[in-house]
């Protein structure tokens, strides 16, 4: 079975690569998820709070209404809480670069261009073969319209494109008024490949102590079905690659992703749960089903699922909200 797969330029030998997370930080996880299999590494993100605390840009983002919620701003870690600082983070890279022979991914995590130019220089000049840019931003202000928002988008990715040789991609949320339009934004303005989609922890109510706090769940299967859908739509329409992250699970899930159209498939959550040991788990389970299927290659069955391929593409718009609906009339 050929399992290869191109993602924004970059060879792959099999379509499944870890996303950010915390096993990347240090030598020994890294090494054993190449060990296992993994096509590629991302490492995880640095923020953007750990680059520059002082920018006026960044705390527009940050402290906008804060006066009025003063306790909001006890959210954010202490520098001293991070794992690794800027220097170390670069480090890591070159590190990693050194030790595995498999291509290696940066990935920032922040809201405005502030600092991030000149560190997604440094992780170039640190060996990374490519870069991720994690735009994690909650629009709250009523007064920042969706044209704002995307414009902050667009702006920064073309700050970091200018400024690196390397390909990059934006990991980003489904929360746009026209999700396709926005992805043909990005494509236009130079993005090499979209990840969809960026996961928001919603925090919790503490009832006891009436507090709000952090809360951490790990993905399920279920939440591919979003991206899944998006990536099948916009499959065929742009040039960037498209890699889907949340709720990749088990090897029936890649699949998934490749016949949507896919480049690579991104786990989190189940190497988490279980181990770096899965990712080869995963992947003898892709290899066995194309067995099974007849299906000598990754590329022969990318987007043969896709909107544009199925014989029902209404499937995939408002269409099947009614037919779903319609449904569960056998259950009245």
């Amino acid at each position: 079975m050929n399992l290869t797969t191109n993602y924004m330029g970059l060879k792959l030998k099999n379509p499944l690569v870890p996303s950010a997370s915390p096993l990347t930080y240090n030598l020994d996880n890294v090494k054993s998820l190449e060990d296992a299999g993994a096509a590629a590494i991302i490492c995880h993100s640095l923020f953007e709070e750990q680059i520059t605390h002082e920018s006026g840009e960044l705390d527009h983002y940050l402290s906008h209404g804060s006066e009025s919620y003063a306790e909001a701003v006890s959210y954010f870690p202490d520098t001293k809480e991070f794992r690794l600082g800027p220097v170390e983070y670069l480090d890591l890279i070159a590190d990693i670069k050194k030790s595995v022979g498999i291509p290696v991914i940066g990935s920032l995590n922040g809201v405005s261009t502030g600092g991030w130019v000149k560190y997604a220089r440094n992780i170039q000049e640190a060996g990374a073969d490519a870069l991720e840019l994690n735009i994690y931003h909650i629009p709250t202000d009523i007064n920042v319209t969706a044209e704002q928002v995307e414009n902050m988008y667009i702006e920064t990715l073309q700050a970091v494109k200018s400024n690196v040789t390397i390909p990059v991609a934006v990991k980003i949320s489904p929360f746009f008024s026209s999700m396709a339009n926005m992805a043909k934004k990005l494509d236009d303005a130079g993005a090499d490949a979209l990840v969809m989609f960026n996961r928001f922890y919603q925090p919790d109510f503490n009832l006891e102590n009436l507090e709000v706090v952090p809360n951490l769940v790990l993905s399920t299967n279920f939440e591919m079905r979003l991206p899944l859908r998006w990536i099948a739509i916009l499959f065929g329409q742009i040039k960037a690659s498209m890699a889907l992250t949340s709720g990749v699970h088990n090897s029936e899930d890649i699949i998934k992703v490749m016949m949507a159209g896919g480049d690579v498939a991104m786990t989190c959550s189940e190497l988490l749960m279980n181990g770096t040991k899965r990712i080869k788990e995963l992947l003898d389970g892709v290899k066995s089903w194309m067995e099974e299927n007849e299906y000598e290659s990754i590329e022969m069955m990318k987007g043969s699922m896709s909107q544009k391929s199925v014989a029902e593409p209404a499937a995939f718009e408002r269409a099947n909200y009614m037919k779903t609906l319609q449904s569960y009339k056998s259950l009245i």
